[in-house]
């Protein structure tokens, strides 16, 4: 066996069997179904899909567009050749668009191959295409937040979110940039959000239809801040007399400090409420008394600026009347006197109701009212009897000047501290 391995002859059939046998296995046509095989003469076709389609161009002063992302191509040649290529895909296609001359404009170019076999041909489909190049430009926008309202608890309210940065560079096509009509940051709040929050959120720019346009951002995100709070409307206190005081007192003054609040809750609720009153009972107050009362938040109100108050009550003893004036006939009841009443609400009527008003002077909306009658019957008077208001029929937005009417029972006088209302009439905001 010795000499037989070291013979000439043995070394050059086992090499030409051994090249036989690699002539079989690269020849033999597995996908036919029968054992045949190819023989070089032997052609064929395939088919290659989603093939990449390269562009050659200056990307840092221009835009192509129109070109297709991949095509079809049809191979043929030698089916051993065709085997080896689809699986290798070893070649490339490509676009030259890179001369340094090429105008502006839209026009037809072909689609090349490069790496091919030569023994095999390429068809692809599309040959050609319809290509656009532009110049390629870069203009600053200013970003405007956007994000669903919808999405706060409900009762709250988003006040105006702040951006960083503001404004962002766009670079495209110079076609693409003179389209832009939004540039927006996209937040995207959790549902039933009831506090400020802070986001990243992506840039996207939008045509006048708002369909998103394929450009460069720079920054692509922002740092976004939403302040989330509950509405919330300044007023002030009225204090409402109940009950009757002890006999032979008079209430002269009622003081509520702070005089003003500001409630917190539901705005549908808050455009119902023009004051808080405050009860104040006033049965069996005998001399000056200040107590500190809490806050009854009417239903709707979550929260307000203060939880209690001071109220200071002053009153006036019909006895020491008396004893300051002994030649007076305590018994007549029908001597004149008079009495006033503090911090009386001025009530607006013929406002209508796509209108809100706000008091400019007197700013709280408050005024106080001395009344002169006979003495039974100013001594049995509330502030509820007595109606303050002034007549803004027909006023549209604006500042204006009303005269204040006070209305009281018969057989007294009134007279007014404001004589005169300055108010501000504007439109109701639509809700958002």
């Amino acid at each position: 066996m010795d000499k037989l391995f070291e013979t000439p002859w043995f070394l050059k059939v086992v090499a030409l069997v051994l090249a036989a046998l690699l002539y079989i296995s690269t020849n033999f046509d597995i996908g036919s179904g029968s054992s045949s095989f190819n023989t070089p003469a032997q052609t064929d076709t395939v088919v290659i899909e989603s093939v990449p389609v390269e562009v050659y161009y200056d990307r840092d002063n221009l835009v192509v567009t129109g070109v297709p992302e991949t095509v079809d191509v049809t191979l043929e040649g030698p089916k051993n050749l065709l085997v080896i290529t689809k699986n290798s895909r070893d070649f490339s296609l490509f676009i030259d668009l890179s001369d340094q001359e090429i105008e502006l404009g839209t026009r037809s170019v072909a689609i090349e191959v490069r790496d091919l076999n030569d023994r095999l041909t390429a068809t692809v489909d599309p040959r050609t295409v319809e290509v656009t190049i532009e110049e390629k430009i870069t203009k600053k926008f200013t970003v405007t937040p956007e994000f669903d309202r919808s999405l706060l608890e409900d009762g709250y309210i988003a006040e105006a979110p702040t951006v960083n940065p503001t404004t962002v560079e766009v670079t495209g096509a110079k076609s693409t940039i003179d389209s832009i009509a939004y540039v927006k940051a996209i937040i995207n709040l959790q549902e039933g959000v009831n506090d400020s929050v802070t986001l990243k959120a992506p840039v996207q720019a939008f045509d006048e239809n708002y369909n998103k346009l394929e450009v460069e951002i720079d920054p692509g995100t922002v740092e976004v801040e939403v302040p989330i709070v509950s509405p919330s409307k300044t007023m002030s206190i009225v204090p409402v007399e109940s009950g009757e005081p002890a006999s032979g007192v008079t209430i002269e003054d009622i003081e509520v400090q702070p005089s003003e609040i500001t409630l917190y809750g539901k705005q549908k609720v808050l455009d119902t409420i023009e004051d808080l009153q405050l009860p104040v009972d006033i049965s069996n107050i005998k001399e000056n008394t200040t107590v500190t009362m809490p806050i009854d938040l009417p239903e709707g109100i979550t929260a307000s600026s203060a939880e209690e108050v001071t109220v200071k009550i002053t009153v006036k003893s019909n006895a020491d009347t008396e004893e300051d004036n002994p030649d007076e006939n305590t018994e007549n009841e029908d001597v004149d006197v008079s009495r006033v009443f503090s911090n009386l609400r001025i009530q607006y009527v013929g406002l209508e109701d796509t209108y809100e008003l706000s008091f400019i002077e007197p700013s709280q909306g408050v005024t106080n009212v001395s009344l002169t009658g006979k003495k039974s019957i100013i001594n049995g008077l509330k502030s509820s009897d007595i109606q303050v208001s002034i007549d803004v029929t027909d006023l549209g937005e604006g500042e204006h000047s009303a005269p204040v009417t006070v209305n009281t029972p018969n057989n007294t006088e009134a007279k007014s501290s404001v004589s005169v209302a300055k108010v501000s009439i504007v439109k109701k905001e639509s809700p958002t």
